[in-house]
Order: structure tokens, then C-alpha cells, then sequence
């Protein structure tokens, strides 16, 4: 399963525009040689970050791209 559908389920329950939007991020984030653990990384300060309210696409790229808390 794709890290950000699996992360995703985790966190709780999502509507399909919901996950259309997460996934649209994580593969604007997401690069080739990545490891699986890099990819689960990602995909958690996605959802993180939406959760915490910033719920618009462009918005949610940027403070995606790096740790929380940096």
C-alpha cells in the first residue's frame, strides 16, 4: 500500500477529495531513491500538517517538505 494511503488510515478517517488531496502532495514531494522510511516520514508531516488546519495544496507542500518541528 502507498505510505500516504497507509498513514492516512492510521490517522483516521478521510474523505476520497480528502486522500485525492494528500496524495497529490506526496507525490509532489516524493523522489525516486527515497527509502521506505523516508517515504512514511513524508507522508506523516503531510497528514500532520493537514490535521493541524492547512488544508489548501500549495499551502501544504511547503511545510511538508521538511521535519516538524524545524
Amino acid at each position: 500500500m502507498m505510505p500516504i494511503r497507509r498513514k492516512a488510515t492510521e490517522a483516521g478517517i478521510f474523505d476520497p477529495a480528502e486522500m485525492a488531496l494528500l496524495g497529490r502532495v506526496f507525490e509532489q514531494l516524493k523522489l525516486e531513491n527515497q527509502s521506505p522510511d523516508e517515504r512514511d516520514a513524508i507522508a506523516s508531516r503531510i497528514i500532520g500538517n493537514y490535521m493541524a488546519g492547512v488544508v489548501d495544496e500549495d499551502e501544504l507542500v511547503s511545510p511538508s517538505r521538511r521535519p516538524l518541528g524545524r
